[in-house]
């Protein structure tokens, strides 16, 4: 575990925030490879363009407008749900249980929730294949967010008002560095969830600067199970002990 100087810690935490894609589960899972694939494909069928520049567009809009479902809505007018219903039609199956991150979740005090440019379908399938869905109390998706994605402010407000959210009393996972600058600036205890197999966002990352070193940026970890164990631990035994 790493943390910044000014790092804020876990003993106030009664929410428990995790985006989905390449946090809940590693990125070597190349479960979002199969997302790109079709956000590649439905951009070529779309703009009638071959996959290269397709791709070429894709990050482009996701570099610049936060996620290439918003750049498709801005720049080509786009009907949000065609794009969600189709890019995520993919195989889940290459998520392996993990019951270490079940167990972890278990014992954390409070709410957890999930909150994700992505779609409740697509998280819901998600977590059946961790076997974590039981422990979550909700999921804050894209669409509820009215197709504006993290990090701009506006979608955290409305997280928080629909969730009843106390961010001084909040943590979030994310392993995006720039998702965190928001909640930080709410209040909220920061977690960057790094992965060497994930490579859009060590990219996006990097462009942005040092996020491991950044100030909104409290704590980080390489594998969110063994991160969530010894708070889990540490708060149950608080509880014990009052």
């Amino acid at each position: 575990m790493m943390a910044s100087a000014a790092s804020r810690g876990f003993d106030q935490v009664e929410t428990w925030i995790f985006d989905l894609d390449n946090t809940l589960y590693p990125a070597s899972c190349r479960l979002f490879d199969q997302i790109d694939q079709r956000m590649g494909a439905f951009i070529a069928d779309l703009l009638k363009v071959d996959r290269v520049e397709a791709r070429r567009i894709q990050k482009d809009f996701f570099f610049r407008h936060g996620t290439t479902l918003r750049g498709l809505m801005i720049e080509h007018a786009i009907d949000p749900d065609q794009f969600l219903d189709y890019v995520h039609d993919i195989d889940h199956s290459p998520v392996p249980p993990n019951q270490a991150l079940a167990a972890a979740l278990e014992g954390l005090p409070g709410r957890k929730l999930v909150f994700t440019n992505g779609t409740v379908a697509h998280a819901e399938k998600v977590m059946a294949r961790l076997g974590v869905g039981g422990h979550f109390h909700g999921v804050f998706d894209i669409v509820h967010s009215d197709y504006i994605p993290k990090p701009a402010r506006g979608p955290y407000e409305k997280f928080i008002a629909r969730h009843a959210i106390d961010p001084a009393r909040a943590a979030m996972f994310e392993d995006i560095a720039r998702n965190l600058e928001v909640p930080a600036a709410l209040g909220m205890t920061t977690v960057l969830v790094r992965d060497a197999a994930n490579v859009d966002g060590s990219l996006i990352n990097k462009l942005n600067g040092d996020a491991e070193g950044a100030p909104y940026v409290h704590h980080v970890t390489g594998d969110l199970a063994a991160f969530l164990a010894p708070l889990a631990d540490n708060r149950s035994t608080a509880r014990k002990g009052t």
